[in-house]
């Protein structure tokens, strides 16, 4: 008999002074460590690709709505960012530029600006259906930036989850083996410490 035989036979046979509640805490602990390197990450790639999915239909929806101009700035931006709606920051300014449709119109309109923009300068501006000014719809880097974002996320939020949920696991486990030793020594207790005559 090789010595792997033997040891994996001392294995199978009962052990008097295995608990219960360790080999409870064994197989949590394979638990944990399967969730952690498995189920987090497959969570992550599964919200990052579904996130992906709806980020690039967005993209390319605000792309069919929107159109950019090459625009003048006729005057100074304004001194200092705005805030204007769900486009966050930007410096306001006038802007004058020609329409590419028949007729050449020369159009001006209150439109955001880069900063460090001086009055001459040519921009892109962008405007939705209605005419407003919008922001830039977003390209593919932002897309994967946002996707990313959400699969790491994801990802370390089921982490997190995991781990939170060992760390109660092992304080109930805890608790209940100090009770079940308060009880064995209940037991035990008065047998070892009776005096001898």
């Amino acid at each position: 008999m090789d010595i792997r035989t033997r040891s994996h036979g001392r294995r199978r046979r009962p052990n008097p002074l295995r608990r219960r509640s360790d080999v409870v805490e064994a197989w949590v602990v394979v638990l944990v460590a399967v969730l952690l390197c498995v189920v987090a990450p497959l969570a992550g790639t599964a919200a990052g690709l579904h996130t992906y999915d709806r980020a690039r239909a967005h993209a390319e929806e605000q792309r069919a709505e929107r159109h950019a101009v090459r625009a003048v700035v006729l005057d100074r931006p304004a001194a200092g960012p705005t805030v204007h709606g769900d486009r966050g920051h930007g410096y306001r300014a006038e802007v004058r530029w020609t329409e590419p449709e028949p007729g050449q119109q020369k159009r001006t309109a209150i439109a955001q600006v880069p900063a460090g923009t001086r009055a001459g300068d040519t921009v892109t501006v962008w405007f939705d259906g209605r005419g407003r000014t919008v922001a830039p719809p977003p390209n593919d880097v932002a897309v994967w930036q946002h996707t990313v974002a959400v699969g790491l996320g994801v990802a370390g939020g089921t982490a997190a989850i995991v781990l939170l949920a060992r760390a109660l696991e092992r304080r109930v486990a805890l608790r209940r083996r100090l009770d079940e030793w308060e009880r064995a020594w209940a037991r035990t207790g008065p047998r070892w410490t009776r005096r001898r005559a």
